[in-house]
């Protein structure tokens, strides 16, 4: 679950660290307040839900288990040794 949280915030926050990196590169000063006006604030954070929202899109349709499949449990089997869950 941590690694789906990380995803999702990585790419809610790659159109500002890009963003920074074009400011850095051009010399344009990445603390100033003036190269951060809030019209231009607005459009990365659109980006960055569109982002957010096509990689749950992308992640529901091609992640997870095939159709049909089944979860078999962790157990313990004949020979005592742990197996762990898996879908078959």
């Amino acid at each position: 679950m941590i690694r789906t949280i990380a995803t999702e915030v990585a790419l809610f926050l790659t159109p500002f660290a890009l963003y920074a990196v074009f400011l850095w590169s051009t010399k344009a000063g990445v603390f100033d307040p003036e190269s951060w006006p809030v019209q231009r604030i607005a459009w990365l954070a659109i980006a960055a839900l569109l982002l957010v929202v096509a990689s749950f899109i992308y992640f529901a349709q091609y992640g997870g288990a095939d159709p049909g499949s089944r979860y078999v449990p962790a157990h313990i089997d004949e020979q005592g040794r742990f197996v762990p869950g898996q879908m078959r």
